[in-house]
């Protein structure tokens, strides 16, 4: 079976030691309670729930999965009261709106919950996840009535969101999409058509669904400028707050997937089905992107608790399991042979997953204060700082994490050898679990697409270049801590590296703009592997000041891992750019026939 700790000591290294994420909630209007004891208390809580409600649930979930029946879907045994527990606990409405029966704290705390959620069971938490993006889009764009009308109820839990895009013939380009929206007399909206791919679009874990629905009004241009936003909501709800009658959304299937199995992905016919314009008409990619860019950074969340459960269960094998001696002489000759992690390759393998793991915890936490900061700052040229970072690093934090997950997760198994490909210990649907990552939300080239093709040009280069910035100040700040010196001078090095990339590839684009396609994914990952030497570079200046004291071993294998990370995985940085200045002729010289 596979094993999982929620990483509570490593989340507060990261909240208080990294950024003193305290005193950063004391100056944000709102954030105020906070508190150091305030933050500890959730991690702890969110920890207990995730390992001892919800993570008992994630194999009977992957072995059942949803069923369907006539248009009703029902989820895993166990789901029902997981989820319980959940919004009797208050965890759904943790960074929500107090208006509408929120809690009010920083969205920070929400990205590390999120995170152990789905560690516990990534199926599960979709469910919850999926709300709370349908919520921050709800709470951005829609009337007074409307979030009055449908916010409580998915604050507390009582009612979910599902986000409703792609359709048969239209996945990525949804300037393609057909389903269609009718004014009427009364205001409302009647929508007719079909989505797919839409998870949580039905289940029996709550009272009501609130879709939210892209369609096209008569008038529509076309194109993506010709997409509106719609609220479409399972059962229709009265003035007065109660369920009416049955909308008309029904789903007709549900898919048969590789993984994710208690999470229900289905087909929904919209056939004349009520519904509520949310925004502006023919903004409506606009205002979805409000749900998709934390649903972005919530699947990248996946990819990095997926590695987290598999690293634990696998360093766990590996300290237990007995195979051959080590290369420099029994460790244990007592026993018949030595625990796999005395062997290198095994130890190689472990520590990739520990050193992007941890590194990907501090990326996120990073980007997550940075959310908190640019929706709550007084001072508008510090939002501006913290809102380009993370539009940056938005594409970077989903495609990247969701990569190294898979990596991860694949390299986990390994250790466990023949084992590792046996359902009994868990492993393989991890593995399973983590390879829709990948894809949804924008696939993975999409994002590096994103990547390279708005956000390094954007506001004429401004985020990338707030982001070299901010790490060309660290280096300046600590350049005379000579301790640091062995892990600040490769991330200069790999710094200066993306610099001279990003400048090779403007110049470049401008002459065949097929190069920011045959780049963008290894530029990425280039832009992603420096960004992790930043935060381990930051994680060791505040370890190495702490290696004498109580917690010294924590912060020595901090030190260890922050080595590893520079001198093991950092140096793809070198092959990345001499596959980038390949050129786009390598990949589009072939002629469509010779494939």
């Amino acid at each position: 079976m596979a094993i999982y700790k929620a990483p509570v000591r490593d989340m507060q290294f990261v909240l208080h030691e990294m950024y003193e994420a305290e005193q950063v909630f004391a100056s944000l209007p709102g954030c105020e309670e906070a508190t150091r004891d305030i933050i500890d208390a959730i991690l702890e809580e969110a920890g207990k729930l995730c390992e001892n409600v919800i993570f008992p649930t994630n194999r009977t979930g992957d072995e059942e999965g949803c069923r369907f029946d006539d248009g009703a879907v029902t989820t895993p045994s166990g789901f029902k009261e997981a989820y319980s527990a959940l919004t009797e606990g208050g965890w759904t409405s943790l960074a929500c709106d107090p208006e509408y029966g929120g809690q009010g704290l920083p969205e920070t705390l929400h990205f590390f919950v999120e995170e152990m959620l789905c560690s516990a069971n990534v199926a599960f938490s979709l469910y919850p996840g999926l709300t709370h993006g349908a919520y921050n889009a709800l709470h951005a764009h829609g009337t007074d009535e409307l979030k009055s009308r449908y916010l409580p109820n998915m604050v507390a839990g009582r009612w979910s969101g599902s986000m409703c895009l792609t359709e048969p013939h239209s996945g990525t380009d949804l300037g393609l999409l057909r389903t269609k929206a009718e004014p009427q007399d009364d205001g409302s909206y009647r929508i007719t058509g079909t989505k797919i791919f839409i998870t949580g679009g039905e289940h029996d874990l709550t009272e009501n669904i609130v879709h939210l629905v892209l369609a096209r009004l008569p008038d529509a241009p076309p194109g993506i400028k010709g997409i509106s936003l719609f609220l479409v909501s399972k059962f229709l709800v009265n003035e007065d707050g109660s369920l009416g009658e049955r909308n008309g959304v029904v789903c007709g299937s549900i898919e048969h997937k590789m993984g994710i199995k208690g999470s229900a992905t289905c087909v929904l016919n919209f056939d004349d089905a009520v519904g509520h314009l949310v925004g502006q008409e023919h903004r409506g990619m606009n205002h979805m992107f409000t749900m998709m860019n934390h649903e972005r950074l919530a699947v990248g969340l996946q990819g990095l608790a997926l590695a987290e459960v598999a690293y634990q269960s696998a360093a766990d094998y590996a300290k237990d399991r007995l195979q051959g001696r080590s290369p420099t002489g029994a460790k244990q000759a007592d026993k018949a042979a030595d625990p796999i992690i005395v062997h290198p390759d095994v130890r190689r393998m472990l520590l990739t997953a520990k050193a992007y793991n941890e590194g990907a915890r501090a990326l996120s936490g990073w980007v997550s204060l940075n959310i908190d900061i640019a929706e709550r700052h007084p001072d508008p040229s510090t939002r501006e700082v913290a809102e380009d970072l993370v539009l940056l690093l938005t594409p970077v934090v989903k495609a990247f994490f969701t990569d190294y997950g898979m990596e991860a997760c694949n390299l986990c198994l390994q250790v466990f050898g023949g084992h590792g490909y046996i359902s009994e210990w868990g492993m393989e649907q991890l593995v399973r679990d983590a390879r829709i990552a990948q894809l949804y939300e924008g696939t993975n080239g999409i994002q590096a697409m994103d990547l390279v093709g708005r956000k390094l040009p954007m506001h004429e280069g401004r985020l990338v270049n707030t982001y070299v910035q901010t790490i060309e100040a660290f280096l300046a700040e600590t350049a005379s801590d000579k301790a640091l010196t062995e892990f600040n001078e490769p991330l200069a090095a790999s710094l200066g590296i993306l610099k001279d990339t990003t400048d090779w590839l403007a110049e470049n684009t401008a002459k065949n703009p097929e190069e920011v396609g045959a780049a963008a994914v290894e530029y990425l990952r280039l832009m992603a592997l420096v960004t992790l030497a930043f935060m381990w570079a930051r994680a060791a200046h505040v370890a190495m000041k702490k290696t004498n004291g109580e917690e010294a071993g924590f912060y020595e294998a901090k030190l260890a891992t922050a080595r590893f990370y520079m001198n093991r995985l950092l140096p793809q940085v070198t092959s990345l750019v001499y596959s980038i200045r390949a050129g786009a002729d390598t990949l589009m010289a072939m002629p469509e026939a010779s494939f």
